[in-house]
């Protein structure tokens, strides 16, 4: 009785993310197309630039190749060791529409990151601000789609993901995580519902704010210290009583977000603490992502080696086909690679080490992971 009592948990377990995602990707739908329109929205376009010379130029020409737009693009270098700011200022003598500017000092208990993007807003002119990573490439009507989905909703941000590029192993295997644990375990149609923080999520690579409302929320003051914008920018203009929502931007931008195996871990080691590995979630997402994606698949052969009761077996059978169901809905909808989907319970005990990794460097007092070169 009690291996069907476990079997059967498992099988829920791997059943609530096939579910979620089953329901949230006709919900996770790319941006309607480009309509010609008599008027062009006025749009910030803010890129924050640490040692970002070898794209820098690639992701400025994106952005003034945009149709459908009016657009200045500010780029704030952010004490760049590199060529970052002479490249930028070229390209501003060559385009009244882009203007270098250079970060201030950076003030104590605040992330690099978070103070340029401020400083990008009170800079900016525009009606909307699109806050876009450096290593980002934007579509011609990418600027365009989003201010008119945001246009057409009651939304304050509006967060895109782009399409990963992966290359190494690693990458293929970790980076498609975001959007199985974004698809499996946030229900999207009660995120669009109500305005609790709870339910903020987006992508810090591609931000859409109202520019009253960015102000309104604090916007990036209000999350200083954070180094995970993805999820504490909409937080808090949730928290501020501004609606937030996430859309599928796989053909209007693309991105490669690390370049090295070792960068995906030191990657997601910087986030961690701010999302799964803190005192509050450790616990129950090691359950939902071990008990739904790991355990299955341990457990099968065991039982069948051990000989358990038919229906157990069955039972944990069916809890591994559902265990990689999602990471297959979701490679077959946005392009991922198999060797993810091949490999998901590898992906998913993995991905719980690092956030375990990050929860006890935290609790010994270790210095948070540098990034880029500081640790702020």
């Amino acid at each position: 009785m009690l291996t069907i009592l476990f079997a059967a948990c498992l099988v829920l377990l791997a059943a609530l993310p096939a579910w979620l995602t089953f329901r949230n990707l006709p919900l996770f739908q790319p941006l309607a197309p480009l309509l010609e329109s008599d008027r062009a929205p006025a749009v910030s376009v803010l890129i924050p630039a640490r040692n970002e010379a070898a794209g820098i130029e690639e992701a400025i020409t994106r952005v003034l190749e945009s149709r459908g737009v009016r657009i200045e693009l500010l780029v704030m270098d952010d004490h760049s060791a590199d060529q970052t700011a002479s490249l930028v200022a070229q390209r501003a003598s060559e385009d009244s529409r882009v203007r270098l500017l250079l970060a201030p000092e950076l003030p104590a208990g605040w992330n690099g990151k978070q103070h340029a993007c401020w400083h990008l807003a009170q800079a900016a002119q525009f009606e909307f601000l699109l806050f876009v990573d450096a290593d980002v490439r934007l579509a011609t009507d990418a600027i365009a789609r989003l201010v008119a989905r945001l246009q057409g909703s009651d939304v304050s941000l509006l967060s895109g993901f782009p399409h990963q590029e992966t290359e190494t192993w690693l990458e293929k295997l970790l980076i498609p995580m975001m959007h199985f644990v974004l698809l499996g375990y946030l229900p999207l149609d009660q995120m669009r519902a109500n305005t609790q923080p709870g339910f903020g999520a987006g992508c810090g690579q591609l931000f859409l704010a109202r520019r009253q409302d960015y102000f309104d929320s604090g916007g990036h003051r209000g999350i200083q210290s954070s180094r995970h914008d993805g999820l504490k920018l909409p937080r808090a203009f949730r928290a501020a009583g501004f609606k937030t929502d996430v859309c599928n931007a796989e053909d209007i931008a693309r991105v490669r977000m690390y370049a090295s195996a070792a960068a995906v871990v030191q990657g997601l080691l910087k986030n961690a603490t701010e999302g799964i590995a803190n005192d509050r979630l450790i616990g129950p997402f090691t359950v939902l992502l071990a008990g739904g994606s790991v355990l299955p698949i341990l457990s099968l052969p065991h039982a069948i080696q051990h000989g358990w009761n038919s229906i157990a077996v069955a039972l944990l059978a069916l809890a591994t086909l559902l265990s990689f169901l999602p990471r297959a809905l979701i490679a077959l909808r946005l392009g991922q690679s198999w060797l993810g989907v091949v490999l998901q319970p590898l992906a998913v005990a993995v991905f719980l080490g690092i956030q375990w990794w990050a929860f006890l460097r935290a609790k010994l007092g270790r210095e948070a992971v540098a990034w880029r070169g500081r640790n702020a």
